[in-house]
């Protein structure tokens, strides 16, 4: 098989995980300025951004690990990633664990459009291509979708755990003595 197939693969895997972020970061911060929804919810959602794109990062490297299970050689990690520089980059979301880089919400949505600018590439060589080929278009949105919902769930996730966490700390404790 040709090698560029598997970068084109490789790079829909990269845009599966990344390039949704940009629109739920968009979302919620438009959501968290407008007046009306304004309050302690929207700040929980802001807050929680990074750590969203973190663990969206986290789950990209439980997917790489299975990729290459079950012979984690340095020959077979030099053949199954294609592109080491963008998976290295990639894996640099998980960074956004860290508390002081997470106060800087802006730096994951600029690492995402890293990964968006691949769909962006592919909608303009499409626009101005000749060809009628509209499949690498119709999968990049099929992927682009699949990206926003797994970016929604992991901020889902983590504002349901948020909750919970802050439900059981405020919740009185019983005295067993």
């Amino acid at each position: 098989m040709d090698k560029g197939f598997f970068v084109y693969l490789q790079q829909l895997e990269l845009m599966g995980f990344f390039s949704g972020y940009a629109i739920i970061y968009s979302i919620v911060l438009f959501l968290a300025d407008t007046p009306p929804l304004k309050g302690k919810f929207t700040k929980r959602l802001v807050a929680l951004l990074p750590f969203s794109y973190a663990l969206v990062g986290t789950l990209f490297l439980g997917f790489l690990l299975k990729k290459i299970y079950p012979d984690y050689s340095i020959e077979h990690i030099k053949q199954v990633i294609q592109q080491p520089w963008l998976i290295l980059l990639a894996l640099f979301s998980m960074l956004f664990w860290i508390p002081a880089l997470s106060k800087k919400k802006v730096l994951t949505l600029i690492h995402s459009l890293v990964f968006f600018f691949f769909l962006a590439s592919d909608l303009f060589v499409q626009l101005f291509s000749s060809s009628t080929e509209s499949d690498v278009i119709k999968n990049d949105m099929k992927v682009y979708v699949a990206s926003i919902i797994l970016n929604l769930a992991t901020l889902a996730f983590l504002v349901l755990l948020s909750l919970l966490f802050s439900y059981y700390k405020k919740r009185p404790q019983a005295n067993s003595a």
